[in-house]
């Protein structure tokens, strides 16, 4: 029996598949922030620089409002066709001073464009008379021109003068959310963190590269855990059901937005906004579609962060059906989004029809219909 013969081109295809199987790996490493290459992919592009239509930037943060020149902020406003900014700050850093001289410069120069929240102090809610106190000043502010109440993030992770923690739905707070149901004021609250704050930080933690860069944002080793505080800022809206509750963040779930619809299915006064989650919308489009169409009466247009350059990423998601874009931080979201392509009528409830129907006295001809 004759042995087979192996001709030339079978010998060299032979001998690559050994060689390639005996082929080591280059020696090399590169860190994850650095290995970050453009992408190859030929699509069409629509970057959108300005709104479709004149919004409600619901979730923002000014802390020079009370002498700072309020024409050069206009201006790039403007630019992005902004129409009304909410300065969720009011009280600065806990002064009635801070909130009056705020409103006397909006209403000296730009009554129409802007609006301003109040805030609360927390930390001597031990004292007796705290709950009415705190009531009496919110109608004070009321007064004096504040349109809703933001409750920033402290709570829940606060102590008062004691040293005891202030949980969120503390019985001592109830006369202050209905006093904002009575003086019909939305409260803005944000609760928490993202949930990647409270795990543990290694290979498996979206949040891995954001919490090597901003260590401060750690809380894998709190006391008190994500699910407490979530669950705590749920009883209140479950207790307080005529007040109206804007729910900073997608309230967290913008990557669960099926646990999501659960709560604003069971809580109809719980509203909600899209401030630096647009990156969760933008890596599911069709997910966050359906979402958005099916509680287009309830969701907020917010940004939180002053960057103008970055409102762009908002615009892109929301309005365009682009694909395979970058967020503009990438130690937010490393992956890339796609936009959602939000019908017109979607979009002007988002953009600001919303933000009209909760937030009293702003002027509605200076929108669309």
């Amino acid at each position: 029996m004759k042995k087979p013969v192996i001709g030339p081109i079978a010998f060299l295809v032979f001998s690559a598949f050994s060689l390639r199987a005996q082929e080591k790996p280059l020696e090399m490493k590169m860190d994850f922030e650095q290995y970050d290459p453009p992408s190859s992919l030929v699509v069409e592009e629509h970057r959108v620089t300005r709104a479709k239509f004149p919004f409600i930037d619901i979730h923002n943060h000014q802390f020079s409002m009370p002498t700072m020149d309020l024409g050069e902020l206009v201006k790039k406003m403007d630019a992005l066709n902004m129409a009304v900014m909410v300065n969720l700050s009011g009280r600065g850093m806990g002064s009635r001073e801070h909130l009056e001289k705020s409103m006397a410069n909006v209403q000296k120069n730009y009554p129409a464009r802007f609006v301003v929240f109040t805030n609360v102090d927390f930390r001597s809610i031990h004292e007796a008379d705290w709950g009415a106190r705190s009531a009496r000043q919110l109608e004070e502010d009321v007064k004096a021109g504040a349109k809703g109440l933001k409750i920033y993030k402290s709570l829940g992770m606060m102590k008062d003068t004691n040293g005891n923690r202030i949980p969120i739905d503390d019985p001592r707070i109830d006369p202050v959310w209905a006093k904002c149901g009575d003086l019909g004021i939305p409260v803005l609250i944000h609760s928490a963190d993202p949930k990647q704050f409270w795990q543990p930080i290694d290979e498996k933690n979206e949040r891995w590269l954001e919490l090597k860069l901003h260590p401060g944002r750690r809380h894998d080793t709190d006391p008190v855990k994500w699910e407490t505080l979530i669950a705590e800022q749920h009883n209140v809206f479950r207790k307080h059901k005529k007040t109206i509750f804007i729910n900073a963040h997608l309230g967290w779930y913008g990557s669960d937005l099926k646990k999501l619809a659960s709560l604003m299915d069971e809580m109809p006064n719980m509203y909600s906004e899209i401030g630096a989650v647009i990156a969760e919308l933008g890596r599911q489009p069709r997910a966050a579609k359906a979402f958005l169409t099916k509680y287009q009466d309830r969701i907020l247009f917010g940004k939180d962060s002053w960057q103008p350059d970055e409102y762009e990423t908002y615009f892109r998601v929301l309005e365009t059906e682009d694909e395979y874009f970058p967020y503009h931080k990438r130690y937010h979201a490393f992956w890339r989004m796609y936009g959602i392509g939000l019908p017109d009528d979607i979009l002007k409830k988002l953009y600001y029809k919303n933000a009209l129907k909760i937030i009293p006295g702003l002027d509605p001809k200076i929108f669309p219909k």
